[in-house]
């Protein structure tokens, strides 16, 4: 498995191919909130991963929150590969490019993945709150930049 910033039309094609399939499909966000303009913003960075066979299997977006902080989004893994180390590819990758610009990242994770994010040394720092119909938490995690 390989893990790389989508910069070209055909990678980003397949990033959003991987998040149509989890969150549109098999979730039911609606497709106006799941497609957003940080996608197309020029300051925002794509990640897909393909397997062996070069399918993709995994995404994520990372964009500015403000100037030290990142904010990671639609992380997604498609569901018959989950459990196979994915989703940690796809934030390693994620979190060695935000080490450039960030000092702290945040997220909105949905609940059944807090304890995931929890092992990657984020931590929790909101209540419950519903996004697109599903409950999330807002999480945090403090880089250490330049490693």
């Amino acid at each position: 498995m390989r893990v790389v910033e989508a910069t070209s039309e055909a990678a980003r094609a397949d990033a959003f191919s991987v998040r149509r399939e989890v969150f549109v499909e098999e979730q039911g966000v609606p497709e106006d909130l799941e497609w957003d303009d940080h996608d197309e913003a020029a300051n925002t960075q794509h990640f897909v991963a393909y397997d062996d066979t070069e399918t993709p299997v995994g995404a994520a977006r990372l964009r500015p929150k403000d100037d030290d902080t990142g904010k990671v989004e639609r992380v997604a893994t498609l569901k018959e590969r989950r459990e196979e180390g994915i989703g940690r590819a796809l934030m390693d990758e994620l979190e060695d490019a935000a080490r450039e610009e960030y000092d702290r990242l945040v997220l909105h994770a949905q609940t059944h993945a807090e304890s995931f994010y929890l092992h990657l040394g984020y931590e929790t720092t909101s209540d419950v709150f519903d996004e697109a119909g599903i409950p999330h938490v807002e999480m945090a995690k403090r880089l250490n930049r330049n490693q």
